[in-house]
């Protein structure tokens, strides 16, 4: 099991990355949330399988269409066990 911190920046508020990252995680069978920072920013908790979240990681360094991503950082962080992929607000 592995699991990410994912925050990614750029024209990523107003364009549909909330939802847009909860079917590509759904897809990837990725378990996680996803949700707006204060700074413009989104943040997002993937955990699943190594395959599983490189796949999703790589989805988030191209976002929706209407996204620009400018940057993208990676964390590796300790699997917290969610079932699911939930949009926070």
């Amino acid at each position: 099991m592995a699991a990410y911190r994912i925050t990614v920046s750029g024209r990523v508020q107003g364009v549909g990355f909330r939802y847009s990252a909860k079917l590509a995680a759904d897809r990837a069978r990725i378990n996680g949330w996803v949700r707006n920072e204060y700074d413009g920013s989104v943040l997002l908790y993937a955990e699943g399988s190594l395959k599983a979240c490189q796949t999703f990681i790589a989805w988030c360094r191209k976002g929706p269409s209407m996204a620009r991503i400018d940057t993208v950082r990676v964390k590796e962080v300790s699997p917290e066990g969610i079932r699911g992929f939930s949009v926070r607000y």
